[in-house]
């Protein structure tokens, strides 16, 4: 059958990568010309500014490069039967992504990389970014509340700029990825996601503590194993809006290896967290888990399903 999701738009999409990539790799000369790097006090601001321009690319590639008369609904902003379509999807995206860096967290202790202690909060105002009072806590109870408060609530500031991002990565990309199949949609994305923050981490974002490649490799891989799980709440709710909510809070979990490490000690991101080894392994096992539940692939509404995928004669969607 014929539809937009049939083949590849390779206009749209070069032109996507090609906007998302060049404006956002030009906000990083900043950090490189002033010598200072991330320790730059333009650093957040570029940042954020960073991060929308996914954003830009979607629109400006759906508006002019290769428009669509629906571009919100076919990007995710708006869904056919509004929030209650999403909002069960966004409700996992809010709690699960804290847990699974608390899951990490456990698999590195458990492993031995990673020197937990899980009740002792007297170092919390300093590892915090955003410190909720000046005085550490007088009780563990009084430490963890401040610790869940500061990611469960003050997290969703986390969520505006990661709409940025997740407008253009879940939005607009995975989807028009398609008709490569599900498990090539996501990783060419998490590819070009992880790609993407190339400038930052030649400059030691991330993984300050390894080689460039090594960096690079790792930041490529953790994007890849997040890419099929926002690309599973992208595609199961037919939004894009549970993908920014994990996304937000993926970011507001970062606090956290350094809330529960022995104060005073640093925390390696190459094996703690997510963004570690010990977290691939978290990341993995819930991507096994969504498939032993039958729910990666993702059934498609018929209208964006296809046959076939890029090889003839196999099936790249799942179909009931």
């Amino acid at each position: 059958m014929n539809s937009e999701y049939d083949r590849v738009d390779v206009r749209g999409v070069v032109g996507f990568v090609l906007i998302a990539y060049i404006p956002a790799w030009l906000l990083t000369l900043p950090l490189w010309l002033s010598g200072k790097g991330l320790t730059s006090d333009w650093y957040p601001a570029l940042l954020i500014a960073m991060m929308f321009m996914p954003a830009v690319a979607t629109f400006v590639t759906n508006r002019w490069i290769s428009p669509r008369a629906r571009m919100l609904r076919e990007t995710g902003v708006t869904h056919p039967s509004g929030v209650r379509g999403w909002w069960r999807h966004g409700l996992l995206a809010w709690i699960g992504a804290p847990v699974a860096m608390l899951l990490a967290l456990v698999v590195g202790w458990a492993l031995t990389v990673y020197d937990a202690h899980w009740l002792d909060f007297t170092g919390l105002p300093g590892q915090l970014r955003f410190s909720l009072t000046d005085q550490a806590p007088d009780s563990a109870f009084t430490g963890l509340a401040l610790v869940l408060a500061q990611v469960f609530v003050f997290g969703w500031l986390n969520v505006i700029p990661a709409a940025g991002e997740e407008w253009g990565w879940r939005g607009y990309l995975t989807p028009a990825l398609l008709p490569l199949g599900q498990p090539a949609a996501f990783l060419v994305t998490g590819v070009l996601w992880g790609l993407w923050h190339a400038p930052l981490l030649v400059l030691g974002y991330n993984y300050p503590t390894v080689p460039v490649v090594a960096a690079f490799i790792m930041m490529v891989v953790f994007c890849v194993l997040v890419s099929v799980l926002l690309g599973w709440l992208r595609l199961a709710s037919r939004s894009v809006w549970p993908a920014v909510i994990a996304h937000g809070f993926l970011n507001a979990a970062a606090v956290l290896p350094g809330v529960f490490n022995a104060p005073g000690d640093p925390v390696s991101n190459a094996s703690v967290g997510l963004l570690g080894w010990t977290g691939w392994i978290v990341l993995g096992l819930l991507i096994l888990l969504l498939i032993a539940l039958h729910r990666l692939p993702v059934s498609l509404p018929r209208e964006q399903r296809v046959e076939e995928g890029i090889s003839s004669g196999v099936s790249r969607f799942h179909h009931r």
